[in-house]
């Protein structure tokens, strides 16, 4: 049976959720970077009016600021940016209950036995490009093919506001002349290999003998070579989201910390953000992986499985401060700091402890999660996080604090 799958992709989307939150930017060259009061960082995003002028995704904020100097810099909004994501997904759940989230701002729907409701493919793609227009204020790509390959190769051949269609019948005359890396799933590692046995073009590798391939990358030779033909047999998943594998935070400090006393407090931060991202999931882990590096970048990755799953931010910090302690000399300074919790299961239930110590914890943690879920990440912080050390704060000044207000639903 034919499929007909959708990829729609949100034009420059961090700096289109800015300007549909604010008007005032539409036209403006916008610029979203990691500091924009500083010219260390990178630019994270920049509206199609910034990137006619060659500034592009990557560059160095100075970089940006000596191509564009007039441009408007804006920190980033990540909450934002998932309250846009959240209302864009809701939207494709009207024309297909088969939507899977591939990124923040891409998702695929899997629209095979919609047309009698929505016509054919591409008369969908208009309409959902509409509804997102009207009911979001920001301009996507769709691509519009029989699998998942294909759409969204298709979604990337148009931008900004593009719709394109690709059939297999189209994979000679259209994909075939690219060059590798314009085909989906080739990085330049993969890239480098396939040059060396003299494959340039996304033809080349569809021409190639499998068998070499197979021989050289194993089962991820036949991959390529299917997709080099087009072909791709992977089903869109709504639920290929629902498994969470592991929840960690890596964060560059702002400077060189020295000491226990100092790396305990940005890892105590660490693992409040992550205890926390573990009760808002509802999810319970057991392993606990310390990451540290040194200002030159040498650094070492540590794990500890613990006898029992938790989410309490003590427990945690706990696991992580027995790893630094075995695993980090004292005088060694840590530039990056990184903490993650894995062996997650879905929380059913709470093992009680004898003294009642664990409860006590757990009320408290209760208390402290509502007060955050209602005035905010800030609204409650540890003392030490408001030291010198803590880097919650700096931590938030990058993501940002609470959600603005999305734009009311029209339509």
């Amino acid at each position: 049976m034919s499929r007909t799958i959708l990829l729609i992709d949100m034009n420059s989307f961090f700096a289109s959720v800015h300007q549909a939150l604010d008007p005032s930017l539409k036209g403006k060259p916008v610029i979203v970077c990691g500091d924009p009061e500083k010219r260390h960082g990178i630019v994270l995003a920049a509206s199609y009016e910034a990137k006619k002028h060659g500034v592009k995704t990557g560059m160095g904020n100075w970089e940006a600021r000596k191509v564009l100097p007039r441009a408007v810099y804006i920190r980033p909004s990540y909450p934002d940016y998932f309250a846009f994501s959240n209302r864009i997904i809701n939207i494709l759940k009207n024309f297909s209950p088969l939507v899977e989230p591939f990124s923040i701002d891409e998702a695929f729907v899997d629209a095979t036995g919609c047309e009698e409701l929505f016509g054919s493919g591409e008369s969908m793609a208009r309409t959902i490009k509409a509804e997102i227009k009207t009911k979001a204020d920001i301009l996507c790509s769709v691509g519009v093919g029989p699998n998942k390959l294909l759409a969204k190769m298709a979604a990337d051949m148009q931008k900004p506001d593009g719709l394109t269609v690709l059939t297999m019948t189209d994979v000679p005359a259209r994909l075939w002349p690219l060059p590798l890396e314009k085909l989906f799933g080739i990085g330049s590692r993969t890239r480098i290999k396939l040059n060396r046995l003299n494959l340039w073009t996304i033809g080349d590798l569809a021409r190639c003998d499998v068998n070499i391939l197979k021989g050289r990358f194993g089962v991820i030779g036949q991959v390529l070579h299917l997709s080099a033909n087009g072909v791709d047999y992977s089903p869109v998943d709504p639920n290929s989201l629902d498994e969470v594998k592991g929840i960690g935070h890596q964060l560059t400090l702002p400077r060189d910390y020295r000491g226990y006393d100092q790396i305990k407090v940005a890892l105590l931060d660490l693992c409040e953000l992550v205890s926390r991202r573990a009760r808002l999931g509802g999810y319970a882990g057991k392993t606990i992986s310390l990451s540290l590096t040194d200002p030159n970048r040498n650094g070492l990755s540590r794990s500890r499985t613990m006898d029992f799953h938790t989410d309490l931010t003590e427990d945690i910090f706990h696991t992580a401060l027995q790893l630094l302690h075995l695993h980090w000399p004292p005088e060694l300074p840590v530039r990056l700091v990184g903490v993650s919790i894995t062996n997650l299961i879905k929380k059913s239930g709470e093992q009680l402890d004898l003294m009642g110590e664990k409860e006590k914890l757990r009320r408290l943690t209760k208390a402290c999660d509502l007060i955050k879920n209602r005035y905010g990440e800030s609204s409650l912080l540890r003392a030490s996080t408001l030291t010198k050390e803590g880097i919650i704060n700096v931590r938030q000044q990058i993501m940002g604090g609470a959600p603005t207000p999305l734009p009311p639903t029209t339509g």
